[in-house]
């Protein structure tokens, strides 16, 4: 089973890396020939970049269009962001002092995490327009996230793993080193094998709408039509030409 993660890890890590490098570029490539802001829009640049950070950390225009579904899905991002981070101990030797403060925090964080997911599944269930337009990809993605979600609780509250062998597992990744054993323990083999699933599939699934935002005419547009033209890079190739 050592031999099988750690294969599986490598690849789920080079899908992961570059299947986001790839969707990263193809974003940035993709013209934008209408200036197209959600109004009202900043007029400047500067107000441009602190929408946006209000857009990424506050979520404000879901706010602002529905707060039970703005408290579910900031739940599951806050809880997400401090589990993420709570996990970077395994990956770091020494710990950053940052990481270990946040520890106690991120243990509880997943239950907002799966908290959170539920509320938004519910919603695909229950309100009858988002169930009408829910494809079976949106449920098992939300039934993936819940999966490594629960596991990683039932791990941490009801059957405990050694977590010494396994950040000893995946510092020897980072190494290539390949003889470090990973605990058999079937919860761990369940979390392990949704994470890699998560990590494979995330370059092609709606999960990508984390760095489209940046790339969302609609958000990163000056609202100044009328003091200056806008017109595409390669409209204007075509206008030189």
């Amino acid at each position: 089973m050592t031999g099988f993660y750690a294969a599986l890890f490598w690849i789920a890590t080079l899908v992961l890396v570059g299947g986001l490098a790839y969707r990263i570029y193809e974003y940035a490539k993709t013209p934008a020939p209408l200036k197209i802001p959600t109004t009202p829009a900043p007029t400047t640049f500067v107000g441009v970049r602190l929408r946006m950070l209000r857009e990424v950390l506050l979520f404000e225009s879901l706010f602002k269009g529905n707060k039970w579904i703005w408290l579910f899905g900031w739940m599951f991002h806050v809880g997400l962001a401090l589990v993420l981070l709570r996990h970077f101990r395994y990956f770091q030797e020494p710990v950053w002092g940052i990481i270990a403060f946040i520890q106690p925090f991120g243990m509880y964080a997943g239950f907002a995490m799966v908290g959170g997911l539920l509320g938004l599944w519910a919603r695909r269930i229950v309100v009858e327009r988002i169930r009408y337009i829910s494809n079976p990809s949106d449920h098992l993605m939300l039934a993936l996230l819940v999966g490594i979600g629960l596991t990683g609780l039932g791990m941490k509250f009801v059957s405990h793993t050694d977590i010494v062998s396994v950040k000893a597992f995946f510092l020897g990744l980072q190494r290539f080193d390949f003889s470090q054993p990973l605990p058999s323990h079937p919860l761990l083999y369940i979390h392990l094998g949704l994470v890699a699933m998560l990590m494979i599939v995330f370059p092609f699934s709606k999960l990508l709408h984390a760095p489209g935002v940046f790339f969302s005419p609609t958000r990163n547009q000056v609202d100044n039509p009328r003091e200056k033209r806008h017109i595409a890079p390669w409209a204007a190739e075509l206008e030189r030409r």
